[in-house]
């Protein structure tokens, strides 16, 4: 495995290189809380961004109508309560009255149903867009309530609206076409600074009803080499560092003043391939690429092991073992056998994207599964992008295959409606219509039944693993970094830092 490096964490040459880069003369002021990681974010619309990067700014500017706790249960944010009515066709929201952007301006059920209608409308290219679908109107009866009035019964549409894809804009923002252009949002920060790949000040909102942060400010620093994140944290240069590359976490509890928050992730690394080109198009050969692959030699070589092989579903409550899945044991044989069927018994060549950094395996993942598939006669040229050239190519669904870190969701219908459904609005980067997935998927938002939703999942699992559009890996750890004077973080499994608003400097 090649992996590039940087200076030596430990040395104090690299600290002294850093202080520069940092623009920092120490922690002198308290109120201040100094972090660093590797990715920018690629835009500040939280309703179309999905790299991981922006998702993790955003959603401290941000807030939708309800958020995750790291038990992954629902509890409010914008809306300080909700009811469904007894038939399911309706959701109300009541708003906090204290809810209110960062300039001040209280947010009402205006810039709620702004908020969604701009979201549900195809020309926004909203990241999320599928997860409300069944919203046949909105109803604002007062200033404080709003009303999703739904076409259907929609079970994990509650879920579906805690993350900061369904974030609540101003709609005035909204009327005069400044999302994206600044963030003006309801979160716990405002963003004061952004100098793209290279730092970010974020301070806090004294408007925010969630009550007053533990810190005044926070300044980030983007260091794309992680070995001199490490390095500064050891120096006291920066207090906490989210950090992505397992060669790198794995050092931080050998340090003295360091910890290391290490969480499971329900997001889940993948290869996906493009079952609309070349001979990805035949299942035979899909099939056998997933059985030439070794998920565990892959978690182990380009993780360090750290992590777990996972089936599709990765939220315990729903999951599959993943043993019992199609070849999650690795088969050469059946492999060779399924390539020689489809009339591809002497390989062919294709190309795998990948982004520089995140995550931060990408490159070394593909480096075995290069490795793996050319045991079966597959070429593969790893193409290395940029992350916001790869997510462009990625969202117009313009790859052979790609290596991806995507997100977990506490319900298995908004993790994957967008891709396999039918109407989902991230069709086109799955490439693959399949009707047992649809119905599958659909199934699950009507079925209230627990015990039936999760025997509709795992026949999904079955029949996704068996046709193999794309091949699940492993799920990751996340890991956030901190020095012994930073009190409060509480990670998740979503990998949110929206933790930092409790966060203090002893």
């Amino acid at each position: 495995m090649v992996k590039q490096r940087g200076l030596n964490p430990l040395s104090g040459v690299a600290v002294a290189a850093l202080v520069g880069c940092l623009g920092l003369a120490g922690t002198a002021n308290a109120a201040a809380l100094h972090m660093a990681w590797s990715q920018d974010a690629t835009g500040l619309d939280p309703q179309k961004q999905t790299a991981f990067s922006s998702i993790r700014l955003l959603e401290l500017i941000y807030e939708p109508l309800v958020r995750l706790d790291d038990k992954l249960a629902v509890v409010p944010a914008v809306a300080k309560s909700w009811d469904f009515a007894p038939d399911g066709l309706s959701l109300t929201f009541h708003l906090d009255p204290k809810a209110a952007f960062s300039d001040g301006t209280l947010v009402t059920s205006a810039d709620v149903k702004a908020s969604f209608v701009r979201l549900l409308d195809e020309k926004t290219g909203a990241a999320a867009r599928s997860n409300y679908l069944s919203i046949a109107s909105i109803e604002t009866p007062d200033a404080q309530t709003v009303t999703f009035k739904l076409s259907q019964p929609d079970v994990p549409i509650l879920a579906a609206m805690a993350g900061v894809n369904a974030a609540i804009l101003p709609a005035s923002a909204i009327a005069d076409g400044s999302v994206g252009t600044k963030a003006l949002g309801s979160g716990p920060f405002e963003l004061k600074s952004w100098d793209p790949n290279a730092k970010e000040v974020l301070v806090a909102n004294p408007n925010w009803a969630g009550g007053k942060v533990g810190v005044d400010e926070i300044d980030i620093s983007v260091l794309p080499d992680e070995t001199a994140i490490l390095a500064a944290l050891r120096a006291g240069q920066i207090d906490m560092a989210l950090l992505n590359d397992p060669l790198v976490a794995t050092l931080v509890p050998g340090v003295a003043g360091l910890k290391l928050d290490r969480t499971p992730s329900i997001s889940y690394n993948v290869l996906q391939l493009n079952p609309s080109r070349g001979a990805m198009q035949d299942v035979k050969v899909r099939q056998a690429m997933s059985c030439a692959i070794d998920r565990k030699a892959v978690l182990d070589t380009a993780a360090l092991g750290e992590g777990q092989v996972t089936g599709p579903i990765t939220v315990p409550a729903y999951a599959t073992d993943p043993s019992t899945l199609f070849c999650y044991k690795p088969d050469l044989a059946m492999a060779k056998k399924l390539m020689a069927e489809a009339g591809f018994a002497n390989g062919f060549s294709a190309t795998v994207i990948a982004a520089t950094g995140e995550p931060a395996t990408a490159a070394a993942e593909a480096q075995v599964l290069q490795s793996q598939l050319a045991q079966i006669g597959i070429k593969l040229d790893i193409k290395m992008m940029e992350l916001n050239v790869y997510v462009d190519a990625w969202l117009k669904g313009d790859f052979d295959m790609a290596v991806a870190l995507n997100g977990g969701r506490p319900d298995p219908y908004t993790m994957y409606n967008r891709y396999w459904t039918k109407t989902g609005n991230l069709q086109k980067v799955a490439n693959y219509v399949d009707d047992t997935l649809d119905t599958d998927m659909n199934s699950a938002r009507v079925e209230t039944d627990p015990a039936k939703r999760k025997a509709i999942f795992a026949d999904f699992e079955k029949h996704i693993t068996e046709v193999s559009p794309w091949i699940w890996l492993f799920t990751p750890y996340t890991y956030v970094a901190e020095r012994s004077n930073v009190a409060g973080f509480v990670p998740t499994p979503t990998g949110t830092l929206f933790g930092l608003s409790a966060v203090t400097l002893k």
